[in-house]
């Protein structure tokens, strides 16, 4: 009976804050909806404004849970300027929860508003959020061949015309390194071994494609570009040896009790701009990369294992930037749900949403 009851309170620690950031997706939605509407005769920087504005609300309260509710501690490393950037942001890719790393770094310089991703095509027909993160000025791409470089610059070239700002998060590995899948890694290393490129241990070979259209299209837009590594602090089994990063919902369950992010910023003008520079360029970060990680996971000395060479600062995320966003939010969705015409256009717009969205996208995207 108690071990139940333990075990329905750890799954209950996650359920809730899943349940309340979905829930309030309709109600984003349709104020990104009405918005939308009311500036469509107004100059496109208004609209973008706005929305960099309701966005950066939407992600205040998802920042809420993962850091504030889960008391994360968050451990900096290296150097992350204070002010806002248009940047392009390169990380390592193992967990969902890299996507919300992102946001953990831009909050920090008052540009959460600005993030933007390089998706992965399939993530267009997720359910409101896809054809969302479009509009926001997410790109999404396909893999390898099938891979659009003109629809890519196209929509980079107009926010550059349109002065939107640029927090570009991109994951040059494609997909996320998961030590338990042996084959994925396997096929990279030979991937690298065939373009004799060095081997790496803890991250996938990094492709070029996105990297080299992404600055090529923005460099004199551009800052700087931010070479982000990040490790989960108990991400390691039982023999020493890594396991598969958290998962959004492991992580909600308070399993990860720090984060250490390792931040290089690199001025544009010692980024070279041919593509094969770059691609050498780009695995040689990666390389940097896979140093530091053998370093936090394999380290022979044990007190140099789990964090970064360097000093370290713990940056803790005042609730005075994320409450206020989980309270309007969630007390919208709460107002909307009260009411039966209410809900009928809370569940209208999850079921009509979803489908224009789906049609928009699989038109524009």
């Amino acid at each position: 009976m108690l071990l139940s009851l333990v075990l329905h309170m750890h799954s209950v620690r996650c359920v809730l804050p899943a349940a309340v950031l979905l829930g309030a997706a309709p109600t984003y939605v349709l104020a990104w909806g009405a918005w939308r509407l009311l500036s469509a005769l107004l100059p496109s920087r208004f609209y973008q404004a706005v929305d960099d504005r309701l966005y950066c609300v939407y992600q205040s309260m998802v920042l809420f849970f993962f850091e504030n509710y889960t008391g994360v501690q968050i451990l900096l490393y290296g150097d992350l300027p204070k002010n806002k950037e248009n940047i392009i942001y390169l990380a390592n890719h193992q967990s969902t929860v890299d996507w919300i790393i992102a946001d953990i770094l831009a909050v920090r310089q008052n540009a959460l508003g600005h993030v933007r991703y390089v998706l992965k095509d399939g993530l267009k027909w997720l359910p409101l959020y896809g054809c969302y993160f479009s509009q926001h000025g997410g790109i999404y791409v396909k893999r390898s061949a099938k891979f659009n470089e003109n629809q890519m610059r196209k929509k980079l070239q107009r926010y550059i015309s349109a002065g939107t700002p640029m927090y570009l998060v991109i994951f040059p590995e494609g997909t996320r390194y998961n030590p338990e899948l042996t084959k994925v890694i396997s096929a990279s290393q030979a991937f690298a071994a065939q373009e004799g490129l060095p081997i790496l241990k803890h991250v996938l070979t990094p492709r070029i494609k996105a990297t080299h259209v992404a600055f090529d299209s923005m460099k004199d837009y551009l800052d700087a570009v931010y070479d982000v590594t990040v490790a989960f602090e108990g991400s390691v089994d039982d023999k020493g040896q890594r396991k598969e990063a958290p998962s959004m919902a492991e992580f909600l369950c308070k399993e990860c009790p720090k984060i250490h992010i390792h931040i290089d910023r690199i001025d544009k003008k010692n980024i070279p701009e041919e593509q094969v520079s770059m691609k050498r360029w780009l695995h040689e970060r990666f390389e940097i990369k896979d140093k530091l990680l053998i370093e936090f996971y394999d380290s022979p000395d044990p007190e140099r294992r789990n964090k970064f060479p360097g000093e370290s600062v713990n940056s803790k995320l005042s609730l005075k930037k994320t409450l206020p966003s989980f309270l309007i939010l969630s007390g919208l969705t709460a107002g909307l749900l009260m009411t039966e015409a209410g809900r009928k256009l809370y569940v209208k717009t999850w079921i009509y949403g979803t489908l224009i969205g789906c049609l928009w996208v699989s038109i524009k995207a």
